[in-house]
């Protein structure tokens, strides 16, 4: 008996490194002087497509933030449910409420601010993307990680439940951490 318990021992660490680890789906970017902001739009399109709001959105008022340094191509963003993007400017003082804003892309800011519109979001049917929150905690639901030729995210659970937008649940597992 104590043998088998012995050799049990032994495979454990076996069993425990044979168990395949999660990668997070990484989108490559290519090469040229856009890649990263064709990159950030394909992948902020997909999180469009994957975030159902308390009712249909035929004009998703997409909300810019801070100095957004890869934001250059979203306007390419082509739904497939036919919904279309309008785009405005969150600045100064303006909240992502008082915007009506549907979806809030928050470039680089300081964190207060940063922390201050997402949290004036809290409650609300409104998608929070950060583009300059690599550690992901400023509170939005997706936090965009920028690597050399590659682009992955964050879902920040946490945040998704404190808002009144559904994320589909695929997306954990396509997501780095996912916490």
């Amino acid at each position: 008996m104590r043998s088998i318990f012995f050799y049990l021992l032994l495979l454990i660490p076996t069993v425990a490194f044979a168990v395949p680890t999660i990668q997070p789906a990484m989108l490559p970017l290519g090469t040229g002087t856009d890649a990263t902001a064709a990159g950030t739009a394909r992948m902020v399109g997909a999180m469009l497509e994957y975030t159902r709001w308390p009712t249909a959105r035929p004009v998703v008022r997409f909300c810019l933030a801070g100095n957004a340094r890869h934001a250059g191509r979203l306007a390419d963003i082509s739904l497939s449910n036919g919904a279309q993007l309008q785009f405005s400017s969150v600045t100064g003082s303006a909240s992502a409420r008082s915007e009506g804003c549907d979806a809030l892309y928050i470039g680089r800011l300081d964190p207060g601010p940063m922390q201050g519109l997402i949290a004036d979001t809290r409650g609300q049917p409104v998608l929070t993307i950060a583009e300059d929150d690599p550690d992901c905690r400023s509170g939005a639901i997706f936090c965009l990680l920028y690597a050399p030729q590659t682009l992955s995210f964050q879902l920040n659970i946490d945040a998704v439940s404190r808002s009144t937008v559904r994320i589909d649940p695929r997306v954990l597992r396509l997501s780095k951490g996912g916490y």
